[in-house]
């Protein structure tokens, strides 16, 4: 029969906890993998190219907002004069001014829904634009400071390792 010593007992406790040690300490060595995040939103928004194409929509669109506010305007003004002169005006006169508010109804909904159309293409133009120049500068970014991962969406993420203001700073300077 084999007797166990406390001596043998403290040793082998000893030597136990010396291994885990060396085993936290090479599970601690390992390398941790660099995360960045990036705000696509903040991108989109701030960033100098994202502002020229917001400028530059809003120049090509101004005139074509101005006729169709032009076109409510007169709508508004049919619709009071139809309420107000409306119960004096003969039927003839009332059918011919209420078929012109629908027409003129309708032309609006139509210009309006061409117009939010048309912008929406517009801007989905531009801003593709302007997403491709992000993901070219995050990518730089990556490599040069050896991420592993960048990501654009996230539930929670720590200020840490957010990268949006160095993709900012890049876009100015590619500016």
């Amino acid at each position: 029969m084999i007797t166990v010593t406390p001596l043998i007992k403290t040793f082998t406790l000893r030597g136990a906890g010396l291994g885990l040690l060396l085993a936290a300490n090479v599970l601690l060595a390992q390398e941790v993998p660099k995360i960045g995040f990036v705000n696509l939103d903040r991108i989109l928004r701030d960033a100098p190219a994202a502002l020229a194409a917001q400028k530059k929509i809003e120049a090509e669109f101004a005139r074509k907002d101005q006729e169709i506010g032009k076109l409510a305007e007169q709508l508004k003004k049919l619709e009071d004069t139809m309420q107000k002169n409306g119960p004096t005006m003969s039927d003839g006169d009332r059918r011919t001014k209420e078929r012109e508010l629908g027409e003129l109804g309708r032309e609006l909904q139509r210009r309006q829904r061409d117009f939010r159309e048309e912008l929406n293409q517009r801007r989905n133009e531009e801003l593709s634009v302007v997403l491709e120049q992000a993901n070219r500068a995050v990518r730089q970014i990556a490599e040069t400071e050896k991420y592993d991962l960048i990501i654009q969406e996230a539930v929670y993420r720590s200020p840490r390792i957010d990268i949006t203001e160095k993709v900012l700073k890049a876009l100015s300077a590619d500016k």
